[in-house]
């Protein structure tokens, strides 16, 4: 089954006054603008232009295929939560325009997001556009070829394919930055392809490998520094629970900075330690979303060796540590948490978000054992690479997750947003 996002919005110069409305259809799996669509409608309400394009958006994604699911995103909270059901509709002007909404795709093959007018660019692009021809007295018309906005999390291959199309489209040069991400996607298509192949030939009876859709994209955040960090002490679950420094806040600001440029983040998951709720809670703000708070995101327990440095532990506790550093079953001192058990709770923790967020991307902002953990796991990597990695403060790392199970790691320890 086909995957769209239908991107609507309308305007009204007045409220009411002169109106008009925009729309989008993109693909679900690839970012790619498949149908749009604009009118000015004369003097109506905002309301009323925002359901109108909401309607358009959704004929356009019909007429494309009638059996696709859509993802409808929309900065109106008002049409959101109307159409989820979650509030009355009370105006009689809006009543008949939800009605006819309801009516274009089997009930349950739809769904409603709010988001940041500043990630809904491309309708009220189109929506404007619509007003400015009905001000000219003209009829709005395309200003040229359909170009998706790239959207994706950092280092995401529908980013970059997004960036190297509009490129095309304008007759430009990739920038460096935007064709490294498109060669990375075209490294994936063939890593698809290959997948794909292989499982049709090992599956008689299948015409097809199964359309994998778009996946589940962890964006990864590690938290600001703590007055811990600098010291490189051992800081988990079972230790002080220290908040962030004036220099974690700033991390975490800049960090938000960086994700709300891209703005492709529709949820945010955090370890419930302090210093990641303090983190997501900044990044959260920025991004205009809520925090959720998920247990098994938290980072190991320690044991005796929480406040400690590897040194001091190693002086106070030589055979733990090296038993620890040697066997992912060995815990700290103390009865603390082994990897191994930090791994069970992350895969678990992993299934549990990757089910819920399947299409959607992410952001989880947790700890430097969790972050490693989905990462190894990823990559398929023994237990000892976790020894291997490095994973600055702040830091951005991306995990897309596929239909079929498998992972691609899309981005590691990216600490770019940080520097000057």
């Amino acid at each position: 089954m086909r995957e769209f996002v239908v991107e609507a919005d309308g305007g009204s110069r007045g409220n009411p006054g002169p109106a008009g409305y925009g729309a989008a259809v993109s693909d679900a799996a690839t970012g790619e603008t498949l149908a749009e669509a604009a009118q000015f409608i004369g003097v109506a309400t905002n309301n009323v232009a925002e359901y109108r394009g909401l309607l358009a958006g959704l004929r356009a994604a019909h007429a494309l295929d009638p059996e696709a699911r859509v993802a409808v995103r929309m900065d109106s909270k008002l049409v959101v939560e109307q159409m989820s059901g979650r509030w009355k509709i009370k105006h009689p002007d809006l009543k008949p325009l939800a009605t006819e909404a309801r009516g274009i795709f089997p009930p349950g093959r739809v769904t409603y997001e709010w988001i940041p007018r500043e990630r809904n660019k491309h309708a009220d692009r189109l929506a404007n556009e619509a007003m400015d021809a009905g001000a000219k007295g003209e009829a709005w018309t395309p200003r040229g070829p359909a170009v998706a906005e790239p959207d994706g999390p950092p280092g995401d291959a529908r980013a970059g394919a997004a960036a190297a199309r509009a490129a095309l489209a304008q007759g430009r040069a990739v920038p460096a930055s935007e064709s490294v991400e498109s060669a990375d996607a075209a490294q994936g298509d063939a890593r698809a392809a290959r997948t794909v192949a292989s499982a049709t030939t090992s599956s008689p009876g299948w015409s097809a490998a199964p359309d994998l859709g778009a996946p589940a994209t962890f964006v990864l955040l590690r938290h600001g520094e703590t007055p811990l960090t600098p010291q490189k002490r051992f800081s988990g679950s079972g230790g002080s629970d220290p908040a962030l420094s004036e220099v974690g806040r700033e991390q975490a600001r800049l960090a938000a900075g960086a994700l709300a440029r891209r703005g492709t983040v529709q949820a945010v998951v955090a370890s419930p330690l302090a210093r990641t709720r303090e983190t997501a809670g900044i990044v959260a703000a920025r991004l205009g979303l809520d925090v959720r708070v998920d247990d098994g995101l938290r980072e190991t327990d320690f044991g005796a060796w929480e406040g400690l440095t590897f040194g001091e532990a190693r002086e106070r506790y030589p055979d733990d540590l090296n038993a620890w550093l040697g066997d992912p079953e060995a815990r700290p001192t103390g009865g603390g948490e082994s990897f191994a058990e930090t791994a069970e709770r992350i895969e678990e923790t992993r299934a549990r978000l990757v089910a819920e967020y399947a299409g959607r991307t992410v952001l989880l902002v947790t700890h430097v054992t969790p972050i490693k953990t989905l990462l190894r796991l990823a990559l398929g990597a023994p237990p000892e690479s976790l020894f291997r990695m490095e994973l600055s403060a702040a830091s951005l790392s991306a995990v897309a997750y596929y239909a079929d199970g498998n992972a691609s790691v899309r981005l590691f320890n990216d600490t770019s947003h940080l520097r000057p």
